[in-house]
């Protein structure tokens, strides 16, 4: 079953987007998690949907469209965080409202709800293309060098950013990339698991792996890890059962965080009877 399953070509090329998708999302998922902005890809998945909206209007393709309407939403919310001192909860909520609503009314305009619009909202990873795989590598290439070179920043800016500033830290210029970076992954994003269910893809696995990892560097590798065991499980699930991809893949996700957290509070117990010995 499993090499009839890897046989067929569109199913090699939604396994590869969905894995360099799920370590991207992994990896800006903890940076966000740690930074308390985590609903930001909620908020931009929202605004991805007027890029889709509008590029069934005009007959372009969604995805080519919804990159800039993103990213303008995104450096949206980062002028209402820093100029206009707005909460990024509060921020993220207006942006995502906005984009909802602009969307189901471009959406209203283009025809009303169909079966292309509905693959975007909810996922359609075997309809993954070669040129969507090609952007996933580039955006996890550019993400790589990123945190080759900003590492030890980007952890001081996670945890205390006013302690990063006083050390000369570009704190809000690391913020404007990580948003960026998570823009371009939102909208690559959503042919995986779909607009609606992006943001648990930055989310879950992050937050699992915070249960389960000792180090930052063991939080990396097991967000990145637990994310793509959920693609390849998620994947060959709704193969087998021909049911949504998005959603399963979304399932297990939450499947696996359960399992981190009873793993979690067995480890508490343990190291508990063991003082409770001594």
């Amino acid at each position: 079953m499993i090499s009839e399953f890897l046989s067929y070509g569109f199913v090699q090329r939604g396994l590869l987007a969905g894995s360099l998708v799920a370590v991207i999302c992994a990896i800006l998922g903890v940076f966000l998690v740690l930074k308390r902005l985590s609903l930001i890809g909620d908020g931009l998945s929202h605004v991805c949907l007027s890029g889709v909206a509008l590029g069934l209007l005009t007959q372009t393709s969604p995805l080519y469209m919804s990159v800039p309407v993103v990213l303008v939403a995104s450096l949206g919310i980062l002028k209402m965080m820093d100029k206009v001192k707005i909460y990024g909860d509060a921020a993220i909520g207006i942006v995502s409202a906005a984009g909802l609503a602009a969307g189901i009314l471009i959406t209203a305009l283009a025809g009303g709800f169909n079966a292309d619009l509905f693959g975007f909202l909810f996922g359609s990873i075997l309809t993954v293309g070669r040129s969507e795989v090609l952007g996933c590598a580039v955006l996890l290439a550019a993400l790589g060098l990123f945190l080759l070179f900003y590492y030890r920043d980007l952890i001081a800016a996670s945890f205390d950013e006013a302690f990063a500033r006083t050390r000369g830290i570009a704190v809000e210029r690391l913020n404007a990339v990580l948003i960026v970076f998570t823009s371009l992954a939102v909208v690559l994003a959503f042919k995986v698991v779909g607009i609606f269910l992006i943001s648990a893809l930055i989310i879950v696995p992050p937050v699992a792996a915070l249960l389960l990892a000792r180090t930052f560097k063991q939080v990396l590798c097991w967000a990145c890890g637990l994310a793509l065991l959920s693609v390849w499980s998620g994947v060959y699930l709704s193969f087998v059962f021909n049911i949504p991809s998005g959603a399963t893949i979304i399932l297990v996700n939450l499947l696996l965080l359960a399992v981190a957290f009873g793993v979690s509070r067995l480890g508490r117990r343990y190291k508990k009877g063991e003082k409770h010995v001594d």
